[in-house]
């Protein structure tokens, strides 16, 4: 009796589960606290693509070959010669990805939605990667926090003798490199009135829809949920901020990890009527300080 019920059930289902083509794994190393690894592995989980994930720079024991510059995450894609090109910057592997792998795709298809999500990854990767930066290595509570987790992801095994010294060159090595993002004492309340103003505004706009492209993610969804990994739930500062303002963009962020189940219709769009509506508090919070910094 069992098996004329289940039968007919698993048929009926199966459906929803389309058969995909089985090929070999993407190649990709990073870390979990590289903002844009975490968005890169979420975009694949999404698109539901085979990937191999390295922490470390090696593939059975072989070294892999060296971007011209070192950026997390580094993929390394077949160069048509037997061998691997290794390729770093998160935006336009998206859109080579797009190209090579059909089926739930990140980019609206609507042109002017696909300017505005754009626009909006941008900024999240390097606007609002400014306030990672920032409260990572400008609180003391967050210095120490990173100092003594990032150098172990490496190597879990390391003893406190071996750590020390790596969590004290590390920690001097990034908050010299502060300027670099534009965070000092006078830039220090700019970044952080911004953060605040930016959760404000992604919890408005995650009380009408889900995601920032409708019902449906767009690039720009995984590019802000990459820096989010970080300062809602790594970093002490920014994540008690976070928690405070909006409990919902916290909850957000873990529903972002892994997003294989969700359905994708090509109907889940955002509207371009409702586009201006929906992300408009974004968008001049974006105005306000993303676009004179490119100026």
């Amino acid at each position: 009796a069992r098996r004329r019920f289940l039968i007919p059930l698993l048929c009926r289902f199966s459906g929803l589960f389309p058969m995909t083509q089985i090929t070999d794994p993407i190649l990709l190393g990073g870390a979990p606290g590289s903002p844009y690894t975490r968005k890169m592995l979420s975009l694949l989980r999404y698109r539901r693509l085979t990937y191999r994930y390295m922490i470390h720079n090696n593939r059975d024991g072989s070294a892999m070959p060296v971007p011209p510059v070192k950026l997390l995450p580094t993929f390394w894609f077949p160069d048509g010669a037997g061998g691997l090109q290794a390729v770093v910057d998160s935006t336009p592997i998206i859109r080579r990805l797009e190209r090579e792998h059909a089926g739930r795709s990140v980019l609206p298809p609507d042109p002017a939605l696909a300017f505005v999500d754009e626009l909006l990854e941008d900024y999240g990767d390097e606007w609002l990667t400014k306030a990672m930066f920032h409260y990572r290595w400008h609180y003391a509570e967050d210095i120490d926090r990173a100092g003594s987790i990032l150098p172990r992801w490496r190597n879990v095994c390391a003893s406190e003798a071996a750590i020390a010294p790596l969590k004290a060159q590390f920690s001097e090595r990034q908050i010299s490199r502060l300027r670099f993002v534009g965070s000092n004492a006078t830039t220090a309340p700019v970044i952080e009135a911004s953060y605040r103003r930016f959760l404000l505004a992604l919890d408005a706009l995650l009380q009408r829809q889900p995601f920032l492209m409708g019902q449906r993610p767009g690039a720009s969804d995984f590019a802000i949920f990459g820096q989010l990994t970080q300062l809602t739930h790594f970093d002490p500062t920014p994540m008690a901020l976070t928690l405070q303002v909006s409990p919902r963009v916290f909850a957000w962020v873990e529903v972002m990890e892994d997003l294989s189940g969700l359905g994708a219709q090509d109907g889940d769009w955002l509207s371009r009527e409702t586009a201006g509506q929906v992300l408009g508090e974004l968008l001049a919070e974006g105005g306000r300080t993303y676009v004179p910094v490119m100026m």
